[in-house]
Parts: C-alpha cells; sequence; structure tokens
C-alpha cells in the first residue's frame, strides 16, 4: 500500500505516519526526517538545507525528488510506503506520478489531515523540537508558504480521485482511527 500523509506543518503526519507503519508493517519516509538528519550531521544537503529553512523557505523540488526517488527505489520500500512531506508542489507531485508510472506502481491513498491554523500554530509551538524557525512569525511564513504553494497539489490529487480528507483535531487515537476507516 502506498500511502501519502499530508497537510500544514503541525498537523501531525509524522505522528500518524508512525502509527501507520506499525499497524500495515510498511515503511515510513519522512523528508523532513531525512533533512533533519542531515541537518545534524553537517552533511552538504544538511548544510544547503538548513539555510534554506532558516528563512522560513521550501527545499527547491529538484532536490526533493531527486532524495525521494534514490530512497524509494531502495528494497525496504518494494510492499508499500507512507509519505510524509512529500510531495509539496505539483511540480513534486508530477515527478512523483512519473516515477509511479515509470515503476508500475500507484498511489493507493492521499490522506489529507485538516486542522484549523491556531491549532497547527499552537502544536507547533509546544513540541520543542527546537528547530530555527520554530517562532510564531516563521510559523504563520511557513503556513503562508504551505498555502500559497502546497495546497495546489491536493488539487492535483483530487483531479485523481485519490483525496481523503481527514479530521485531523482530537486525540491521536481518535484521528489513527479515522485514518484506518478510510484505509479498510
Amino acid at each position: 500500500m502506498n500511502i501519502i500523509l499530508f497537510g500544514p506543518p503541525g498537523a501531525g503526519k509524522g505522528t500518524q505516519a508512525k502509527l501507520l507503519q506499525d499497524e500495515y508493517s510498511i515503511p515510513h519516509l519522512s523528508t523532513g526526517d531525512i533533512f533533519r538528519s542531515a541537518i545534524k550531521n553537517k552533511t552538504p544537503l544538511g548544510v544547503k538545507v538548513k539555510s534554506i529553512l532558516d528563512a522560513g523557505e521550501l527545499v527547491p523540488d529538484q532536490t526533493v525528488v531527486d532524495l525521494v526517488a534514490d530512497e524509494l527505489n531502495k528494497e525496504k520500500y518494494q510492499e508499500g510506503y507512507i509519505l510524509d512531506g512529500f510531495p509539496r508542489t505539483v511540480v513534486q507531485a508530477e515527478a512523483f506520478d512519473d516515477f509511479l508510472e515509470k515503476n508500475d506502481d500507484n498511489l493507493d491513498a492521499f490522506i489529507s489531515l485538516t486542522v484549523p491554523e491556531e491549532e497547527l500554530i499552537k502544536r507547533i509551538l509546544s513540541r520543542g523540537e527546537g528547530r530555527s524557525d520554530d517562532t510564531e512569525e516563521k510559523i504563520k511564513t511557513r503556513l503562508e508558504v504551505y498555502r500559497e504553494e502546497t495546497k495546489p497539489v491536493l488539487d492535483h490529487y483530487e483531479e485523481q480521485d485519490k483525496v481523503r480528507e481527514i479530521n485531523g483535531q482530537g486525540s491521536i487515537d481518535e484521528i489513527f482511527n479515522r485514518i484506518k476507516a478510510v484505509l479498510d
């Protein structure tokens, strides 16, 4: 099963992805985790990504697409995967569609977590990851970038009838059960 978990920063994608990974025994691929690891280890990609994120901007499409394609070609993803944080733009979505077609594969579900903006800000400020862009001003910038550049991805997958909207408010278990109901 190939799943995209979608939603704004703070919607709970990472939390739900881990639960889905355990439930369905398929790996979770988070571009954010890959980038954070690269930043922590000060790899060339990490240094580049850190300066972009510090400015409250998104990593360039081609960098992200190459990273995800390289990762998904690994053996552990052959039985399925949960993508979190990808695709973030229509260009990335189209590149992912091409990747799937080239590999004779398909997307089974596009799960969109919906959460009001004031709740997103509260969650991000309270999660304490210590990101340099976790200030209220930078969070609002990230949410604005999300609305402008990422929301069109939702429209892209709605045209393919893949989108399943999930209320992202409530307890972690309540949200997880809503997602499972859609997938099962």
